[in-house]
């Protein structure tokens, strides 16, 4: 594409559009209508940087023609939040956050109006690939008499997240990243998808909570690169936001020197968690475990206990069951939380609870889990040690686990 002068003199091509995605202030919560402020154009060897507002654009026998009224220079580092078009966007991936899938640009969709230039969706669609190349045309015309259609789809800005950033100087934004808004799961299956250098790059943007969410959530090999690309202090942090039970089933999988530096730069009570953890060897129970469990005297009413609990607001995930215990601490019973609720809350746990709970000891083998979890249709089971003292509680999710990776499944 060439652009001219005011009086038609081919000046140059043009090679790029820059676009700047900073959110206009007092209006962050508006669609995302990123706004082109710079153009890349060659003239022979000499290749600069213009300012777009020095660019006029008008259609022009069924054609664009871009004209450069004033020539301004300008630094794309004069703004926070910038891509090219066709370096960093057109031929990547991206995210479709509504499909919940990777997608590739084909072509970009801009708009013109008075207040400026704007890019306003991505074609992922083969009428966008054939239109770029030329041959679009052509091939509609002989898809004319078959009444047939060259398949378009586009995806509004606001609907993508770029992700295949690895080899250039743009930033995601923690605050603004789209990634965020997806669902754990689903962002793992898009960072699994991604190559090698995008999947750490993609995962480095994410805030720690959502980055310990997608990191249960990933394949273990998966897992370990992300684990061994990043450095240290990242992942210690993100490791803290994690079960303890999650946390040293992926330390077992990393070399013990890489494992120790991780749980010494951990806060000492999170890596004492892991450290008892990966002391159990896998064939006992205490090596499914999680610690994250929730403990309350006999003495407490049902009432009392729902107040405790909302006051402490524990994971949904961490709660399938409430542990009860007498006055030294030894485990007496389990309640779940569905027999919490209904019962009455003047009464006291003790006069709730059953009085032949299901437990198992932390060095029973993880082979017994199984079918006890299928006798009593449990969801949780307690893990106690040779004292009756809580040790942790194994959920049916993890028990399951095991059996498939060693294929048991029956």
């Amino acid at each position: 594409m060439k652009y001219l002068s005011d009086d038609g003199t081919v000046l140059g091509k043009i090679k790029d559009f820059l676009i700047d995605q900073t959110p206009v202030p007092g209006k962050e919560n508006d669609p995302i209508r990123p706004r082109v402020v710079a153009i890349r154009v060659k003239n022979g060897k000499d290749s600069r940087v213009l300012d777009f507002s020095s660019f006029e654009i008008k259609k022009f026998k069924r054609k664009l023609r871009i004209t450069c009224l004033e020539v301004h220079d300008i630094s794309p580092a004069d703004f926070s939040n910038c891509l090219w078009l066709a370096d960093d966007i057109q031929d990547k991936q991206i995210v479709d956050i509504n499909g919940r899938k990777l997608v590739r640009v084909n072509d970009i969709r801009l708009v013109m109006i008075p207040a400026g230039t704007y890019a306003i969706a991505v074609d992922v669609g083969m009428d966008g690939l054939l239109r770029r190349i030329g041959i679009d045309k052509p091939i509609q015309s002989v898809l004319d008499p078959f009444s047939v259609d060259i398949p378009g789809k586009f995806i509004l800005w606001d609907d993508i997240a770029a992700v295949d950033f690895s080899n250039s100087n743009i930033k995601l934004s923690k605050s603004s990243s789209k990634l965020n808004t997806l669902h754990p799961s689903d962002l793992a299956d898009i960072i699994e998808d991604l190559d090698k250098a995008s999947r750490t790059y993609v995962f480095a943007s994410l805030d720690e909570e959502t980055a310990a969410d997608v990191l249960e959530e990933l394949e273990p090999h998966v897992q370990i690169h992300i684990v061994e690309s990043l450095p240290v202090e990242k992942v210690a942090d993100v490791l803290e936001k994690m079960p303890a039970d999650e946390v040293a089933d992926l330390l077992d999988s990393l070399a013990d020197d890489k494992a120790e530096k991780l749980l010494d730069e951990m806060e000492k009570e999170s890596s004492e968690e892991v450290r008892e953890l990966l002391e159990y060897p896998n064939k006992f129970v205490g090596s499914l475990m999680t610690t994250d469990f929730y403990t309350f005297n006999e003495d407490l009413t049902v009432n009392e206990t729902l107040e405790e609990l909302r006051r402490q607001r524990p994971e949904p995930a961490h709660i399938y069951s409430i542990i009860v215990i007498d006055k030294h601490e030894r485990f007496l019973s389990s309640i779940s939380l569905g027999e919490l609720v209904i019962a009455d809350p003047a009464n006291q746990l003790r006069e709730i609870m059953n009085k032949h709970a299901v437990s198992v000891f932390d060095d029973d083998k993880v082979d017994s889990l199984a079918e006890l979890v299928s006798r009593y249709n449990l969801l949780a089971v307690p893990v106690i040690n040779k004292n009756r003292l809580m040790e942790g509680v194994v959920v049916v999710e993890d028990i399951v686990e095991d059996l498939l990776s060693r294929g048991k499944t029956r």
